[in-house]
């Protein structure tokens, strides 16, 4: 698909973006979504090491289902419903890459290559049956599951990646977050100075924030002995949780991420 093909709609018509279910793409939104993956990634260690993992995974998928019902009942973008669901898609997207290498045995490579084809077969029927891959545009349930679809696909994605760089390629949880921190600057600079599609440098950046996040919470949160700072995966969790917590309140009173 061509440059042109994927450049933003022209702006909606009043009402049509006021049913918009997403938020604006800010600062705020970039900070939250960051901090979302590292409370998944470690909400999602803490819940498999302290329970059963079946009796975890099941409550992680009844989290993200309700998160989701919520998500699609509300006729307009709540933010704390929004980000409510992307954090349970968040920690629910971890023990789904996690599974295909803890209990399958499957390596991170092979987990990272997989859904990168799964996110890209997303893409291009999302793009077949819509035109455009811009967020901007949901305010349609079909749209919306394409969305969501979209975003499960990528916390997998970069949870695997972030795993295999820090893993496999043994960089260790730190650099593999420096690492992704250089590598999510890559589109913002090339969209700022090289005018790259909108589009594809936010999808692009969006992947990148899960294994930034994971990385870093990790470091925090795992023991010395494997590289971190050994603060324990449930104080990371609740901690990050509440940072959510308050920058969501704050948005959901200033109402700065709503055109």
């Amino acid at each position: 698909m061509t440059t042109e093909q994927l450049r933003l709609d022209q702006p909606l018509a009043p009402a049509r973006h006021a049913l918009s279910k997403v938020p604006e793409v800010t600062v705020y939104f970039w900070v939250i979504k960051v901090l979302t993956t590292g409370m998944g990634e470690t909400t999602s260690d803490f819940l498999t090491k302290s329970l059963n993992p079946v009796i975890a995974v099941g409550i992680g998928g009844l989290g993200l289902v309700v998160a989701l019902a919520l998500q699609f009942s509300a006729r307009r973008y709540v933010s704390w419903v929004y980000w409510l669901a992307v954090t349970m898609v968040s920690v629910f997207g971890t023990m789904a890459a996690d599974v295909l290498h803890v209990v399958l045995g499957i390596p991170y490579v092979v987990s990272t290559t997989f859904y990168a084809l799964v996110l890209a077969a997303i893409f291009a029927v999302w793009y077949r049956s819509e035109k455009t891959l811009s967020i901007h545009s949901i305010h349609t349930r079909r749209r919306e599951v394409f969305y969501w679809a979209t975003v499960m696909a990528t916390f997998a994605l970069g949870t695997a990646a972030g795993d295999m760089t820090a893993g496999t390629m043994k960089l260790g949880y730190f650099s593999s977050g420096v690492l992704f921190a250089v590598l999510i600057a890559v589109p913002a600079l090339a969209y700022w100075k090289l005018r790259l599609n909108e589009i594809f440098a936010f999808w692009f950046a969006y992947i990148l924030t899960r294994p930034l996040g994971a990385s870093f919470a990790d470091w925090l949160g795992v023991p010395a002995s494997r590289g971190g700072l050994g603060w324990g995966t449930g104080p990371v969790s609740l901690g990050l949780a509440a940072v959510i917590a308050l920058f969501v309140g704050y948005l959901a009173i200033s109402r700065k991420d709503v055109a």
